[in-house]
């Protein structure tokens, strides 16, 4: 069923990173900072793939991921839903299934034998495809994926992820000048607001996630391995 009324995008961001929070997705951590796969520290990282594993919550997100899509982009934007090797192909499939549309995937590189594709299922000529994933940081990794999408012969003007980093100031610029819009529930900053409210942090660790918030860059700077 494609669900058309729902909270507004500030409740629903509230309640994902509440959603998030709750299934121990969050992690939080200054004194041992996370390395990112760029290599950089980080005193956050954040699971979204751990979502597949609670229904009512990923029934939920599915639930608000399509219907601020639609409501972003048009209720009749799309033809077809693609999913990002391998965290986006879940969600994938469950948004296509809300929105009754064909799903596919695409993979990070070719597989190296058979028809050696990127795209796996029917991608089609003209089509409209939304691209979804788990997350994005800064966006560089969804160009990959959105060119493989285009060069099938269809398009790709939107992506739309679960949780959006917010703290790099480049991302949206990264896809808008590649021509696409970005769509996402929440960002550090409404799990930061939920994580005060809650509790589910101590006041040292939160001081210190703010500071790296604020200043990411300068943050991961300063904490880098010698």
């Amino acid at each position: 069923m494609i669900p058309t009324s729902y909270p507004d995008a500030k409740e629903m961001a509230r309640l994902t990173a509440r959603m998030l929070l709750e299934i121990k997705a969050v992690h939080f951590n200054t004194a041992e900072p996370f390395t990112l796969a760029s290599g950089l520290p980080s005193p956050t990282y954040i699971d979204c793939r751990k979502l597949i594993s609670y229904p009512r919550i990923r029934s939920t997100l599915m639930d608000f991921l399509t219907v601020t899509t639609m409501r972003n982009a048009g209720f009749e934007a799309f033809d077809n839903i693609a999913g990002g090797e391998t965290a986006g192909i879940p969600f994938a499939a469950l948004v296509a299934e809300r929105m009754a549309l064909p799903m596919t995937y695409v993979r990070k590189k070719p597989k190296g034998y058979g028809r050696n594709a990127r795209i796996e299922g029917q991608m089609n000529e003209g089509e409209r495809v939304l691209l979804v994933e788990d997350l994005t940081t800064d966006g560089g990794s969804k160009l990959s994926f959105v060119d493989a999408i285009r060069e099938t012969g269809a398009s790709c003007a939107h992506t739309a992820v679960i949780f959006y980093y917010g703290i790099f100031p480049e991302t949206e610029k990264t896809l808008g000048d590649h021509g696409v819009d970005l769509h996402y529930l929440c960002t550090w900053w409404d799990v930061l607001a939920e994580a005060k409210d809650s509790g589910a942090f101590d006041a040292e660790t939160i001081k210190g996630v703010e500071a790296f918030l604020n200043d990411p860059r300068g943050w991961q700077e300063a904490n880098k391995k010698p």
